[in-house]
């Protein structure tokens, strides 16, 4: 028996990248999963591409943004599936702007997606995973959630936000077996920078050179699994020059300072 058999998962940002590796990835140890994005007709795709018959994927469109459709979403998922013991915060936005040239409609849409949905989506989810005495969140931040890099400055603070805000939740959960493990990509080999915001709120339109070299979505989602099978709290996933730019902050942050304010993204 697989760990995550018949466990009941649900993916925001399910239509690509992470978050759709990472359902192939739940689908293959025959989880139910709930596959949430904006586009319908890519969630069927992912769908598709599981191989779960349809009794064990539930199809779920939803602007995450819309935080009045949360609790209405939570509850459509237990009256399906009668629980929830996984929810994979995935859906995110990332940015590609200056401070100076950014306008702040655009922090505020970055945060709303980035942050302030998580929160609006756990807080419907909660009530039914304390009820159960059992849940699993995997929060995906990014290494930008632990450093503060060049042009992502908006993104940088909603996903450092995310650190204190699930911090908060493990230890507020713990005796109700309420577990959370928050994730750190790096380079993820997705499109991710393409479908950044630019100074304006449109899109950038560009890959990153290092994001185009970056691991396999499909790696990363196997690393992330096999962490929260191990009650991993907190992981790094990425390259050695972005999981070593997280210990250099730790040990060594005049020097990391040094290295972020030469880096200029290509």
């Amino acid at each position: 028996m697989h760990y995550f058999e018949d466990k009941v998962v649900w993916i925001t940002g399910a239509s690509s990248g992470i978050g759709e590796a990472m359902a192939l990835a739940f689908a293959k140890e025959n989880a139910r999963l709930v596959l949430t994005s904006r586009r319908p007709e890519e969630l069927e795709r992912v769908k598709k591409l599981t191989g779960l018959p349809d009794s064990s994927v539930l199809i779920l469109p939803m602007d995450v943004t819309q935080y009045d459709k949360a609790v209405p979403a939570a509850e459509t998922i237990v009256a399906h599936f009668g629980r929830i013991d996984v929810m994979v915060h995935n859906a995110g936005v990332s940015q590609r702007s200056y401070i100076r040239d950014t306008d702040f409609e655009v922090y505020q849409k970055i945060m709303n997606v980035d942050f302030f949905s998580t929160v609006a989506i756990t807080k419907a989810v909660l009530p039914y995973m304390t009820a159960q005495r059992s849940g699993q969140f995997i929060v995906i931040s990014s290494v930008a959630g632990k450093i503060g890099t060049i042009m992502r400055s908006g993104y940088n603070a909603a996903k450092h936000a995310l650190h204190g805000f699930y911090d908060a939740l493990r230890a507020e959960g713990y005796q109700d077996n309420i577990r959370v493990t928050t994730v750190c990509p790096g380079y993820i080999r997705t499109n991710i920078s393409v479908n950044a915001l630019d100074q304006s709120g449109g899109k950038f339109g560009k890959m990153d050179t290092n994001q185009a070299n970056g691991i396999p979505a499909e790696e990363c989602a196997s690393k992330i699994l096999l962490a929260v099978k191990k009650n991993k709290k907190e992981i790094y996933i990425g390259g050695f020059k972005e999981v070593a730019a997280i210990y250099l902050k730790r040990f060594f942050p005049d020097l990391l300072f040094d290295q972020v304010r030469k880096n200029i993204p290509e």
